[in-house]
């Protein structure tokens, strides 16, 4: 479902213990409540697969859908 509203784009980060995925999305600023932005379910649907897919260690997925990296252990 299509919010009515102003459409900015925003870079979003999902941390998990090996990985942080930045990916670029799209928020609505509605007209009936321009306080703040909000998400559609689609978009929010996207960040919990993107989620689920970065605690599964799936890289190939991550970086068809935005930046990946990984962390690295301290020395």
């Amino acid at each position: 479902m299509r919010i009515p509203g102003q459409r900015i784009k925003r870079t979003r980060l999902i941390q998990t213990d090996k990985f942080v995925v930045a990916v670029d999305v799209e928020m609505v600023v509605p007209a009936d409540d321009p306080s703040e932005p909000c998400y559609e379910s689609e978009t929010i649907q996207l960040l919990r697969e993107i989620k689920e897919h970065a605690e599964r260690e799936d890289v190939a997925w991550l970086t068809k859908k935005g930046k990946v990296y990984a962390a690295v252990d301290a020395a």
